[in-house]
């Protein structure tokens, strides 16, 4: 690697309820990024597991419920899926909510700051239908100077 690259990592464990709770990481990431003194680079959340998803909001109360109303429009949680008949544990409408959404985001880092827009935050959703202990692993990489 050239000098002044740098990737730095840190695993956050989060206790959930399930059943479409969101929870803001935008501030982890960035005490990260501050912590990796990256100027011009890439940060990038990820959950893992088949049950959560990653994505931007404006994380706001009539927001949040919002998009529990609207998964729940196009994934309802009471249908019969076939991964429910198939293993029997009930959270199909959990792996269809976070395989539409995705795992992970990716956010341009410009200038030492997160791109992201004025009302944005970076949130994970777990769709799990108990509550969990969540890993959120993230990640900044780039280089320590303006580029």
């Amino acid at each position: 690697m050239e000098a002044g690259w740098k990737v730095l990592s840190r695993q956050l464990e989060v206790q959930t309820q399930g059943r479409d709770q969101i929870i803001d990481v935008t501030e982890s990431l960035k005490t990260l990024l501050s912590e990796s003194r990256v100027q011009a680079g890439l940060a990038t959340v990820f959950t893992p597991g088949a049950t959560a998803s990653v994505t931007t909001v404006e994380y706001e109360p009539g927001l949040v419920e919002d998009i529990k109303i609207l998964l729940e429009e196009l994934i309802p949680w009471k249908r019969d899926w076939e991964h429910n008949r198939t293993w029997g544990d009930g959270n199909g409408g959990s792996h269809l909510r976070a395989a539409l959404i995705g795992p992970s985001l990716t956010v341009p880092v410009v200038q030492g700051e997160l791109t992201l827009g004025t009302w944005q935050q970076i949130v994970v959703i777990d769709h799990d239908t108990r509550p969990r202990s969540r890993k959120v692993v993230l990640q900044v990489m780039g280089t320590q100077h303006a580029v």
